[in-house]
């Protein structure tokens, strides 16, 4: 599904300040559960307990071999784990403030569903000046209907001052917690200012994002989701 209205002029000469940044953990881990989110933030907050407090954190899920830059992510539907190889990273976006007590996940084993997971040192990555950016997962606030998730993400997304021109969304999923499902989509917005698509990876949208969902990463363009999905 397609959200799309006419290019306008992109902001360019926008200076990307580094107050927010992605943390890049090495770690030792042969297999993940599929749908390991919650797990995940369990774990992390465990050892990071002030995370819950910090507005601008947010843990990523773990991706292993992807296509299309992330859209796409290859998943047997009769396969339940993971199989992480060791170039696999584990990413956190932090403010950069919080750098020196983020090392304390270093050398920590965490236990995700049975599975453990090693955590080594990091090294951080700016955010991108990129006007093409996905989130692999958004909150769909219960909706099922993809015209009516669509709709209230350009209102959520007004809400922030983001005028939306080009928007599309991926196929349901859902996600198990200790306080019952979430279903998500993923949300690819286009042709956005350089001052947008940075406080939209600053922020995120919704308020689920220390489990994985709403937050923004760059793409390298839409005209790579429609070949795939030709």
């Amino acid at each position: 599904m397609m959200y799309w209205q006419e290019d306008e002029g992109k902001g360019d000469g926008v200076e990307i300040p580094e107050d927010v940044v992605d943390l890049l953990f090495k770690i030792s881990c042969k297999t993940l559960p599929l749908d390991h989110g919650y797990a995940l933030s369990q774990q992390i907050q465990h050892y990071l307990p002030w995370l819950a407090d910090e507005p601008k954190a947010a843990i990523h899920q773990i991706h292993v071999a992807e296509s299309a830059n992330g859209w796409m992510r290859p998943d047997d539907p009769e396969s339940e784990v993971l199989c992480v190889s060791r170039r696999t990273k584990m990413s956190l976006r932090l403010p950069s403030s919080r750098l020196d007590d983020a090392k304390a996940l270093m050398g920590k084993t965490l236990d995700i569903d049975g599975h453990e997971l090693t955590v080594g040192d990091f090294t951080t990555k700016k955010l991108s000046k990129l006007t093409t950016i996905f989130a692999r997962y958004v909150d769909t606030g219960g909706l099922e209907d993809e015209n009516q998730f669509l709709e209230s993400m350009a209102q959520q997304l007004g809400d922030k001052g983001i005028r939306i021109k080009k928007m599309m969304s991926g196929r349901l999923l859902t996600h198990r917690t200790d306080q019952g499902d979430i279903l998500t989509r993923k949300l690819m917005l286009s042709d956005l200012e350089v001052k947008e698509s940075f406080l939209l990876q600053e922020q995120g949208i919704g308020d689920k994002q220390l489990l994985g969902m709403g937050i923004f990463m760059p793409h390298k363009g839409i005209d790579a989701v429609n070949k795939k999905q030709e």
